[in-house]
């Protein structure tokens, strides 16, 4: 994997001097939706374009892994959760987080009522639907900070390695699933589940929260003062967008809207997300004690697969490109 990440670094920083400086290529996490609303916003209001930024904004899927895109040279920032930043800087890849949009955690563990769970100290004995691929960690580490076992029986939970729906609730064949605030929560509810039908959980607020998107590039290309005066325009361009969005959220779901080529989307379900995701929007500067909290929930995470990370990161973020986009 290292030298997978060492040769895709080498062809892309060689790659760099080529395409115009202020040509920016930005890969989104997951696909167009109002998760990404500042940064359709920022391109759609032309704040981009005031800042002299050609800016190409790339929807993510299932089968994306803005890791992988940004190592082989397909992207210049891309749109992260920490925990897959952290980890891929650890394999060899040196991504670096440039800014922090989002302050606050959506990801949450939503409980039936009926089950019987009130509290975390009533999940021994149940079936909890998990996410995987690096949203597992988490999870992990809140059931080793409660010392419930992880394989099942009356004193442990059962593993459900949960899709990204809500099936397994709605066909009762878990407990409690994974959801995020702005998303699956609402699709729990538009099947007819009432709130007060539900207790919910979020790990940030239980003490293993992980910040999830942030914008992140390759460290090397920070040395390049073009690539750099670039990445402040770029993260104060769409810190602008987050703030109209934040703003003006049912515009901001028709934007996105507007912008979703795969038809997928709902106008009513993009606007419940964006009212949402609007609670998680900060200033854009990463909070070091969020960070921290971050690594110490990945570094002790039990987990049946491979850990996130082994060790404590060095030079995985920078605040001088937020210091500088976001002063007055």
């Amino acid at each position: 994997m290292k030298k997978l990440f060492a040769g895709a670094i080498a062809g892309v920083l060689m790659a760099g001097g080529a395409h115009a400086a202020d040509h920016i290529t930005l890969q989104l996490k997951w696909v167009t939706q109002a998760q990404f609303a500042g940064y359709y916003v920022a391109k759609d209001k032309g704040f981009y374009k005031k800042e002299g930024l050609d800016v190409t904004i790339k929807p993510g899927g299932p089968d994306i892994a803005p890791e992988q895109v940004i190592a082989g040279g397909g992207a210049d920032v891309i749109v992260d959760w920490m925990a897959a930043a952290l980890a891929a800087r650890e394999k060899g890849l040196p991504l670096v987080n440039i800014a922090q949009p989002f302050k606050e955690g959506g990801l949450e563990l939503t409980c039936l009522k009926s089950t019987g769970i009130k509290s975390p100290e009533d999940f021994p004995g149940h079936t909890l639907g998990v996410w995987f691929y690096g949203n597992e960690y988490p999870f992990y580490a809140w059931m080793a900070k409660l010392k419930i076992p992880t394989n099942g029986g009356k004193d442990g939970v059962t593993v459900l390695k949960q899709g990204f729906n809500v099936d397994p609730l709605l066909q009762h064949q878990a407990d409690c699933i994974s959801v995020m605030t702005y998303n699956e929560y609402g699709q729990v509810l538009d099947a007819g589940i009432k709130p007060d039908q539900l207790v919910t959980f979020n790990y940030l607020k239980e003490g293993v929260g992980m910040l999830e998107d942030g914008l992140y590039v390759l460290e090397p290309k920070l040395k390049d003062p073009k690539f750099k005066a670039d990445m402040v325009k770029f993260v104060r361009a769409s810190m602008e967008g987050w703030k109209w969005a934040v703003a003006h959220p049912d515009e901001a779901a028709k934007i996105v809207l507007d912008n979703d080529a795969s038809g997928a989307q709902t106008l009513k379900h993009q606007e419940y997300m964006m009212h949402q995701v609007a609670k998680l929007i900060g200033s854009g500067a990463l909070n070091v004690e969020q960070y921290k909290e971050t690594v110490h929930t990945l570094l002790s995470a039990v987990s049946p697969s491979n850990p996130a990370i082994t060790k404590q990161p060095e030079g995985a973020w920078t605040h001088e490109i937020t210091d500088a986009a976001l002063k007055q």
